[in-house]
């Protein structure tokens, strides 16, 4: 069965630093090949501010050759539409994170599921794993 995934933050961040704060259910999600795992343009764009801020060190390379770290690892990066930013508009207003609510438009408009740990995310997106 192809599932489609969508990796929160964190979980990119856990996968590409082998963290086992990645839960197993998400980590076997994401290895098996059957999958189609994506990435957002939104993450990149997080991972790049939080990095600028002095609050995330180590992703230098990672956000120079993103391309070449999705290609090794089987992923696809996922651009930011319109109608992902009107959606993303229309979440309602309790959760004020944009990147999350980028992801959780994005994950409900392709019928993907989001690898998160994050239970604000959870209760906004009846689609996710962890």
């Amino acid at each position: 069965m192809n599932l489609i995934v969508l990796l929160d933050t964190h979980a990119l961040l856990w996968w590409m630093s082998d963290d086992a704060a990645l839960s197993p259910r998400a980590k076997d999600v994401i290895l098996n090949p059957e999958h189609t795992v994506l990435v957002s343009a939104a993450t990149l764009w997080e991972i790049a501010i939080k990095q600028r801020k002095g609050k995330l060190s180590g992703c230098e390379d990672y956000l120079e050759r993103y391309p070449t770290w999705h290609a090794r690892w089987g992923f696809a990066t996922l651009d930011i539409r319109p109608e992902h930013a009107i959606r993303a508009g229309l979440i309602p207003a309790a959760h004020s994170d944009p990147f999350d609510r980028m992801l959780i438009a994005q994950s409900q408009l392709l019928g993907a599921a989001l690898v998160t740990r994050d239970p604000s995310i959870r209760g906004l997106h009846p689609n996710c794993l962890w």
